[in-house]
């Protein structure tokens, strides 16, 4: 075999391998992109099929709008009723979304607070405990009459309920690290404070992103469940007692629009936080790889 031959054999090979490289990604670029669209495109034909059999129920049956509204009727409720609906949906994002940012900040710090001393641990997590399991409806009344507004009150129920999720999976993540790692730190003389910056809460990220993941759908729950027990009416009420004053008038296509607000917040709660965890993540965590094969 002649030098030239002998030459061009290590390239060939060289390209061989590139263009396999280039085809695994093609293909796998693909399935990802089928995988993403299948997962759309299933819960979409659910919810045809659903709205669609509903439509048929209560035509072939003719059930009265006051029991069973038909998907058309609530979407001319939804359409009618837009500035009452939106002027409620508002309120209750802005308890939702408050009661959140509080329950994070608090939550991480108290969590901080807790890893980096044994008796703040000891002193308070039980009762931090006392709070998640005590239902927010026996302790809705006793805020209401302490608080000094029955907004400051909701914030409060909403704030209770999503602040455990918070701090603990971020106490748990912070006392998760691995041992091998803070001997490292030690070795090298790290202080507490490096220590927690540097190696905690990085390694802690991904229990604290669960934890805002369920944090976010509860702070809407404990919002409309706080307004349902406060009872609040007026001008600034939320979702909540627009349910509540629909049911009173048998105004029911107009609740069932409240109902599909409230439940398309909460889905767009879980994909926005679910988001934030995706792009957090991605690039390092085995939770969020994407792996070739």
């Amino acid at each position: 075999m002649s030098h030239l031959g002998r030459a061009q054999m290590p390239s060939a090979r060289v390209d061989f391998e590139t263009a396999k490289v280039a085809n695994r990604r093609t293909a796998n670029w693909r399935r990802g992109r089928s995988e993403r669209s299948f997962r759309i495109l299933v819960p979409l034909t659910m919810l045809a099929g659903f709205v669609a059999l509903w439509a048929w129920y209560v035509a072939a049956y003719a059930v009265p709008h006051y029991i069973l509204p038909s998907p058309a009727r609530v979407a001319q409720a939804m359409i009618e009723d837009w500035g009452t609906l939106s002027g409620a949906l508002l309120v209750t994002l802005k308890i939702t979304f408050t009661a959140l940012t509080l329950a994070l900040v608090g939550g991480v710090l108290l969590a901080i607070l807790i890893v980096q001393s044994r008796w703040i641990e000891l002193a308070l997590y039980p009762y931090a405990v006392i709070l998640q399991v005590t239902p927010i409806v026996a302790v809705a009344p006793l805020i209401l009459i302490y608080a000094p507004s029955t907004q400051a009150a909701l914030l409060i129920c909403a704030f209770i309920v999503a602040f455990f999720p918070v701090l603990s999976n971020t106490t748990q993540g912070l006392k998760s690290v691995d041992h091998n790692l803070l001997n490292l730190f030690e070795l090298y003389k790290a202080g507490p404070w490096q220590t927690l910056f540097l190696l905690k809460i990085p390694s802690a990220l991904p229990f604290f992103l669960t934890g805002l993941r369920i944090a976010g759908g509860l702070a809407l729950i404990a919002a409309v469940v706080a307004e349902f027990a406060a009872g609040s009416a007026g001008q600034g009420s939320g979702l909540a007692f627009r349910i509540l004053e629909s049911q009173y008038r048998l105004n029911i296509p107009r609740l069932f629009a409240a109902l599909i607000l409230i439940s398309l917040t909460g889905v767009l709660i879980f994909f926005a936080t679910a988001f934030i965890s995706h792009l957090l993540l991605r690039r390092w965590h085995e939770s969020a790889v994407r792996r070739e094969n």
